[in-house]
């Protein structure tokens, strides 16, 4: 929980979140969104890595069952504005990627990325996920990229 305003600044900058389906406008419920997140008992291996420059906070990353439940496993990460265009992403998303596809031993993993969001689809992309359809998470649709294990 020492992360949890760290986190919820971030998410009230409407750049970070315009891709991400969530509650950002509304305070109460962003808090108990990110705090459920936070506490939430993943499975051994999997859950959320908070990234640090050697001065700050610049975001975090994650592995997890698809909606906290699974069965498929997801892959997310998200940056402070001051954060992107350095590498940041693709550097902490590529050991938590090998991670899950070698230490905990999952087959495939994805990232739901909605299509106008291109620094996330050239993240993916540097990280071997391909497109593999269209989803949607209520109203809002995003590509699924897919990687597995063969292939990474």
């Amino acid at each position: 929980m020492a992360d949890l305003d760290a986190c919820l600044a971030m998410d009230r900058d409407p750049l970070v979140t315009q891709f991400i389906p969530g509650p950002w406008d509304d305070p109460a419920a962003h808090r108990a969104f990110v705090t459920e997140r936070i506490r939430h008992s993943f499975p051994p291996g999997m859950g959320y890595w908070c990234l640090f420059t050697p001065t700050a906070f610049v975001g975090w990353i994650f592995v997890a069952p698809e909606d906290m439940h699974g069965p498929e496993i997801e892959i997310g990460w998200r940056l402070i504005r001051a954060a992107w265009g350095q590498g940041f992403a693709t550097e902490a998303a590529r050991p938590v990627l090998d991670h899950a596809l070698h230490t905990l031993g999952l087959k495939r993993v994805f990232a739901d990325i909605d299509p106008a969001n291109a620094a996330s689809t050239g993240v993916a992309r540097k990280l071997g996920f391909l497109p593999a359809g269209f989803v949607h998470h209520g109203d809002w649709g995003m590509t699924r990229f897919m990687v597995e294990a063969a292939t990474a």
